[in-house]
């Protein structure tokens, strides 16, 4: 294929029915390709040798252009090109917005025999996020029931609630409270704040991605975020480990935490 991309949000997802516009280096228009339902472009029309601008559009994102140098084999891969949903360069709009867990995922991975990962998700949580005029003044606070994990294993989960590792009867919350709010980007922060789990509270940032605010079809506007950390578990006093014959761990020491967010704005969810 002379031209072939894969067009995706920040979020990873696809953006279908995305359009890419080739121009060369006078703007006169070369060619014009739309993204299949998985955001891939391809494209046979034969390109010259030379330099071209490509522009990637999409209903509700901003565009995107960027440089494509095609050789004399005629081809040009462009890889991965990412959008930016519109209004996702600044925080949303000032004033009170609550965590939908109905919309929102909380996950947690291990590595598991030094293989491959184990993903958990906890199925109970809530929260809310105080954006300010200030953006460097905005706040969040959400709490996790630890017993809520869910590993898609009873057995695994029984022992995950158990003191070995959440200790969920002793310790039934998860908390984050927010101490500050650093730029990373035109659209990331760096979320800093105290993390309570099995009763230890450490100092844990947060590397947020803000994908953007909109109106929900319940009639209410909603904000999205994507945010991720990881976390030793000795720092939680989950020391927990059984070591194989190989003399390789079953769990390993650190945990990649993935936060998919959905808040709407108000002091309150919409009504089921």
């Amino acid at each position: 294929m002379p031209l072939s991309a894969r067009v995706r949000a920040r979020n990873g997802w696809a953006v279908p029915n995305a359009v890419l516009t080739v121009t060369d280096m006078t703007g006169a228009q070369i060619m014009r390709a739309e993204a299949d339902t998985e955001g891939a472009v391809a494209d046979d029309a034969p390109l010259a040798p030379g330099r071209y601008t490509v522009i990637a559009t999409a209903p509700g994102y901003t565009p995107a252009a960027s440089t494509a140098l095609v050789t004399t084999s005629g081809r040009a891969e462009l890889g991965q090109i990412v959008l930016g949903r519109q209004g996702g360069a600044e925080l949303p709009p000032p004033g009170p917005w609550t965590i939908d867990p109905a919309h929102s995922s909380v996950a947690a991975v291990a590595q598991h025999l030094g293989l491959s990962s184990v993903r958990g998700h906890f199925t109970d949580f809530g929260g809310r996020i105080e954006v300010a005029p200030d953006a460097d003044k905005s706040r969040v606070e959400a709490v996790i029931r630890t017993a809520s994990i869910d590993t898609r294993n009873g057995m695994r989960d029984d022992h995950l609630r158990s003191g070995d590792f959440l200790a969920a009867e002793q310790y039934p919350e998860i908390t984050y409270r927010s101490t500050g709010l650093t730029p990373a980007g035109p659209d990331r922060w760096t979320v800093h704040g105290e993390l309570g789990l099995r009763g230890v509270t450490r100092l844990v940032d947060l590397d947020l991605v803000y994908l953007g605010t909109g109106p929900d079809p319940w009639g209410g506007v909603r904000a999205a975020f994507r945010a991720t950390t990881e976390l030793r578990r000795e720092d939680f006093a989950i020391n927990y480990n059984q070591v194989l014959q190989t003399g390789m761990a079953m769990v390993g020491t650190t945990l990649k935490v993935e936060l998919d967010i959905q808040a709407v704005q108000g002091e309150t969810l919409p009504a089921a």
